[in-house]
């Protein structure tokens, strides 16, 4: 039987394919814009058949019918690597439950120790070999096919074919059901508009950027504020390998700075785990013979990342403490998102030869209440969860300046700290270093 023979063959409803799924099961969605739309409203309809079924997905927009229409997790329980905004709400609310991972074992997680008796995935159309691609979620969502007793796959035109390994990408044989849905508007993402903030830490960490530099970029105001420095500078031939890809990057490519000529491995080529961005963004990552699509083990794996030489890594934090310990997942013990694959880029740049790691956030932040609050803090203690321990923290970076943490023995790094904390918080901040025995008193200003 030839391949588009196997297609037809296996193409079928929503209603009937989710009939896969036995109570006690564990299901995969896969990852934000993998997630299978009318699966999931398929699976929900089945709710009072079934009980006890667990879900995983993460980085969905959202709303998951799963969870709304089984508020008491009787019949579905939804669990997350990673939280979107709808996500957040939901373990807000004691109605979904995130999961604690480091992106770079997200493979060997599925492959030793977890079960997953149906996967429904949202791919691409397949091409002439048989393959759908994952689309912008291919680092995430492939490894739980290495898995999978069953496979459904979700067929929408709007996903965009990332090239990469078959590894990447799910083949005609591996399906046991086929769903189309014709072309359906995929979850858009387009990097927001730099605050004030955001421009000023950029013009900051711009000198740190060397020509040929490989960069990784977070996602948020920050990365389209270096984006547009760099647009308007004389840097060249950057080269791009990240966790996640974004508008950002897209703004690189059209200035003619991402070239990816210098890089030691893939030159040539743009690496991305997941990409999330506007609709011209999917335009361009589609079918592009210029970027690689990889699964987040290999995207994320530390030795990897330093095999590149002066690798650039920048992403965000919420707070840090005067010993160094970085918070990037939760607000106390409220999450926010997750580890993601912080910790790997951090360690992996920390390694490269010129490398270097830049952990960044706005010195202060103002809750509902309108109160001012310093986002650099004497110490943790209510719960937050620390993402980069302080042995690995190097640079930090605020509107008001950057620090390297590295080698730094505990009165530097809190003298570095309050040096870039917001003016109004440094004398609190220097009575508690007192009181916590990590401040010299010549540094006292």
């Amino acid at each position: 039987m030839g391949i588009f023979e196997e297609y037809k063959s296996k193409l079928t409803t929503a209603e009937n394919a989710v009939k896969l799924v036995k109570s006690g099961d564990w299901v995969d969605y896969g990852s934000n814009n993998s997630m299978p739309v009318a699966l999931d409203a398929a699976l929900a309809q089945r709710r009072d058949e079934l009980r006890g079924v667990k879900v995983r997905g993460d980085l969905t927009p959202g709303p998951i019918q799963i969870i709304e229409c089984d508020p008491d997790m009787e019949h579905f329980v939804y669990n997350t690597w990673h939280c979107g905004g709808y996500e957040r709400k939901m373990c807000d609310a004691g109605r979904a439950f995130f999961t604690p991972m480091i992106f770079r074992n997200l493979s060997s997680y599925y492959r030793d120790f977890l079960d997953v008796d149906v996967a429904m995935l949202c791919v691409s159309e397949m091409d002439s070999e048989g393959y759908f691609s994952l689309g912008g979620a291919l680092g995430a969502a492939a490894p739980c096919l290495t898995k999978a007793k069953k496979v459904i796959v979700e067929v929408n035109s709007a996903v965009p074919y990332i090239k990469g390994g078959p590894e990447t990408k799910v083949h005609i044989s591996r399906v046991d059901c086929v769903v189309e849905v014709g072309r359906r508007p995929i979850w858009e993402m387009p990097s927001p508009n730099p605050s004030p903030s955001d421009v000023q830490i950029a013009k900051l960490i711009f000198p740190y950027i060397p020509d040929g530099a490989t960069i990784q970029l977070g996602i948020g105001g920050l990365p389209n504020a270096l984006g547009a420095l760099i647009a308007d500078s004389d840097l060249k031939d950057l080269g791009m390998h990240t966790e996640l890809c974004c508008d950002g990057y897209y703004e690189l490519y059209k200035a003619g700075k991402l070239t990816n000529a210098k890089k030691n491995i893939h030159r040539g080529k743009s690496v991305l785990g997941l990409a999330l961005g506007s609709a011209e963004f999917y335009e361009w990552v589609n079918n592009n013979d210029e970027i690689l699509g990889c699964t987040l083990d290999y995207v994320n794996d530390p030795a990897v990342i330093a095999s590149m030489d002066n690798f650039i890594s920048i992403n965000a934090c919420l707070n840090i403490d005067l010993y160094g310990q970085v918070c990037s997942e939760s607000s106390g013990t409220r999450h926010i998102s997750g580890t993601g694959g912080q910790l790997d880029f951090v360690t992996g740049a920390s390694a490269s030869k010129g490398g270097k790691s830049f952990l960044c956030m706005n010195a202060t932040y103002t809750d509902k209440k309108g109160v001012m609050h310093s986002r650099i803090l004497p110490k943790f203690t209510g719960g937050d969860i620390i993402t980069t321990p302080r042995t690995q923290a190097q640079y930090i970076a605020t509107e008001y300046g950057v620090v390297c943490l590295a080698g730094r023995s505990t009165w530097e790094r809190a003298d570095a700290l309050v040096s870039v904390a917001a003016p109004e918080f440094r004398d609190e901040l220097i009575k508690a270093a007192e009181e916590q025995k990590i401040w010299l008193p010549s540094n006292k200003r």
